[in-house]
């Protein structure tokens, strides 16, 4: 009830007033049964922006972090991520991928549209990242079709770390429904997995034309932090030099 609230009277509208997304292939979106819906990851806006586009209910698998912060102001948000259609998944430890592919396929299999961003985490640079071999799984599982999708302007109107987006023209791209039906029973081989994967991740290159970076992002991301940590640790020749002259 309160996702079709939030959908048609409370944050769609002015979702769609602050966007006014331009939606492409909206057709290719199935108008029943089981379907899941692959795109990338630029924005936390995301995630509100294509269930109010959508004509019917998107479910998405969402980190855990969104549903145990502390205190009232945790709780609050806690709800509303499950009043907006979001599962939570922990994303830490080796069991996180067999939990995420079993709450996905629950969605599946009560022949509903499930949202699922392969790349893992939001993009940090805006580039599109290799996908990870849980949508594969799924895929296949379930027999449901994957829906390539690219939100395009997300990143410039929310980069990460802003809190409040600001005015930016959006576009919201689906292709056309992949299927892998010649791959039925072949979802424990790991190579068979990756060129799923793989085929879903160019599908969304196609549309979205981001640079590609055959990494996934989460390692991008450390690498990076890292990087940063160095560097800041690192003295400088000056200063050192002048202390080593009093010396």
């Amino acid at each position: 009830m309160f996702y079709y609230l939030l959908k048609y009277v409370v944050l769609g509208p002015l979702l769609r007033l602050l966007f006014r997304p331009r939606i492409e292939g909206l057709e290719h979106v199935p108008d029943s049964g089981a379907a899941i819906i692959a795109g990338n990851h630029l924005s936390f806006s995301d995630h509100f922006l294509m269930p109010a586009i959508l004509k019917r209910r998107i479910t998405f698998l969402a980190k855990a972090e969104y549903f145990t912060g502390p205190g009232l102001k945790g709780r609050l948000t806690a709800a509303f991520f499950r009043s907006a259609g979001q599962i939570p998944v922990d994303r830490s430890g080796k069991e996180a991928g067999q939990a995420a592919i079993r709450e996905g396929l629950g969605v599946l299999g009560k022949d509903e549209l499930l949202g699922i961003y392969p790349e893992g985490t939001r993009s940090h640079d805006g580039r599109l990242y290799k996908g990870k071999v849980g949508v594969a799984v799924m895929a296949l599982k379930s027999r449901a079709p994957v829906v390539p999708c690219a939100m395009i302007g997300t990143f410039e109107a929310q980069p990460p770390g802003k809190k409040i987006p600001t005015l930016h023209p959006v576009v919201i791209r689906f292709g056309e429904p992949l299927e892998f039906s010649r791959y039925l029973g072949m979802e424990n081989e790991k190579a068979v997995l990756r060129a799923i994967t793989d085929e879903i991740m160019y599908a969304i290159l196609t549309l979205s034309q981001q640079e590609y970076v055959d990494q996934y992002a989460a390692v991008a991301k450390a690498e990076e932090a890292e990087a940063r940590t160095r560097k800041s640790e690192k003295p400088e020749k000056g200063r050192t030099f002048r202390r080593s002259a009093r010396d």
